[in-house]
Parts: C-alpha cells; sequence; structure tokens
C-alpha cells in the first residue's frame, strides 16, 4: 500500500482497494475528490471534484467525517508520517438513521534508511460496522508488519494478526473517538506483543540457533588445526622408522 502526493497539494492518497473506483481512479474522502494515478510513474497527474455517485449520503458522511477527525489525531500522534483515510465500504447510500453501514478504517506508515541499513511497514485495515438500533460498533481488523535490517547479514520480520471488538455508541457525536480508541488499544496489544516476542528471541531464539558443545564438552581448536594435524603425521612418520 503506498501513498502519492496529489498535484493540488490538498495531501497524498492512499493507493489502495477501498477507495478504487477503476485501475487509474481513486477516492480521497476527506477531500471529497478523486485522484488520478500513473501507476508506471508512481505519481498523482490530476485531481477532480467526486460526483455524487462516487461520495456517501450526508448522513452517512457525518459518521465518516468524525471517525475520520479522531483517526487524524491518533495517527499524527503514534504514526511518523503515517497516512490514514476512512472508506464508506456498505450502506453508502443511507439516508436516514435506524439502518447498518459500513466504514474501513485504513492506516500504512513505512520507513526507509538505506544508510542505516533498515527498513519497514506498518499496515491495518478496520471494518467498522456501525448497527444504530444497537447502537453499537463491531470492529473486524488485520494488522500487518514487515521490518528488515541487512547491515552485515539479512534479518526479516513479518508478523500480522486479525482483532475483533464491539463497542457501544451512545452519543453519534463521540462515535468516532469510541472507536478509534478502540482501535488504538488493539494496535498497542498488538505492538506489546511483538515487544515481547523480540526479547524473546534475543533471550532465548537466537541463543538456541547457536551450535552446540561436541558430546566432548570441549571447544575444538580450529586455529590449531593444521598444527595438530603435522604434529600427529609426524608422530607416524618417526614411529614408523623406529620399527
Amino acid at each position: 500500500m503506498i501513498s502519492l502526493e496529489m498535484p493540488d497539494g490538498s495531501g497524498k492518497v492512499l493507493l489502495t482497494k477501498f477507495g478504487e473506483l477503476d485501475r487509474s481512479h481513486f477516492l480521497v474522502p476527506r477531500t471529497a475528490s478523486v485522484a488520478v494515478v500513473d501507476h508506471v510513474k508512481q505519481m498523482c497527474t490530476e485531481v477532480r471534484p467526486a460526483d455524487d455517485e462516487e461520495l456517501p449520503s450526508a448522513y452517512v458522511e457525518g459518521f465518516r467525517f468524525c471517525v475520520d477527525v479522531a483517526l487524524l489525531k491518533y495517527v499524527d500522534e503514534a504514526f511518523q508520517g503515517g497516512e490514514c483515510s476512512v472508506y464508506c465500504t456498505k450502506g453508502k447510500d443511507l439516508e436516514k438513521s435506524g439502518g447498518e453501514f459500513e466504514v474501513t478504517v485504513v492506516i500504512s506508515n513505512s520507513s526507509y534508511s538505506p544508510k542505516n541499513f533498515r527498513g519497514g511497514c506498518w499496515q491495518s485495515v478496520w471494518g467498522v460496522l456501525i448497527n444504530e438500533e444497537l447502537h453499537s460498533a463491531s470492529l473486524q481488523g488485520t494488522i500487518s508488519v514487515n521490518a528488515h535490517y541487512f547491515e552485515e547479514g539479512n534479518v526479516q520480520l513479518q508478523s500480522s494478526r486479525a482483532f475483533n471488538d464491539t463497542v457501544l455508541l451512545q452519543d453519534g457525536k463521540d462515535a468516532g473517538t469510541v472507536i478509534v480508541n478502540s482501535i488504538e488499544h488493539l494496535e498497542s496489544v498488538f505492538l506489546s506483543n511483538l515487544e515481547e516476542q523480540f526479547a524473546n528471541l534475543s533471550d532465548r531464539t537466537f541463543k538456541e540457533l547457536r551450535r552446540k558443545l561436541p558430546v566432548t564438552r570441549t571447544l575444538f581448536a580450529w586455529d590449531k588445526a593444521l598444527q595438530l594435524s603435522l604434529t600427529r603425521e609426524i608422530t607416524r612418520e618417526f614411529s614408523g622408522n623406529r620399527r
């Protein structure tokens, strides 16, 4: 998942299936616009206003906007240079309360530093099904992390995990904050588990990969191998001459 600068200076467009209108046109919900993308050059060549049929109803947009505002605050604090977007992926034409619709939250962040021999990316996608009759939102999300370190070696880490949660929505105005707080909590849990795995890799796994001692429980002096071989041959030669 990559993001491209839009030529009008209004921000970036995330290239994701949730905003894909066709192969070269991607919806930017935050600015109600459509970005035209040249995939070969990997650049956004044009931006146009989105048509009415490409946008959710005013009612659904109100919820989407609340989630987007809370999400921007979270991503700005937690991800340096991270990008995010909120798309309406189901029930976008709902005109009044009492129905069910879905928004999809996408967070993407990457860091590449060849001079420091490292690179990595974070991607999380959250489907949020909002049921106004039950005053609840069901979250289903997946977090994926990839890290690469290549100084004097090649070490890569890939990890992903799926999460589920349900939150109560007491007030429509606070719906965005409640939903994003749940996402923040689940992503913190994932990160804490990842840090524990790092500690285990250092303390146990890497040590177990080291070569064990031979049955003699004695290290072999490889630097003296040639000397030992010559000594053995000389001894054998002298022993033969004495017979």
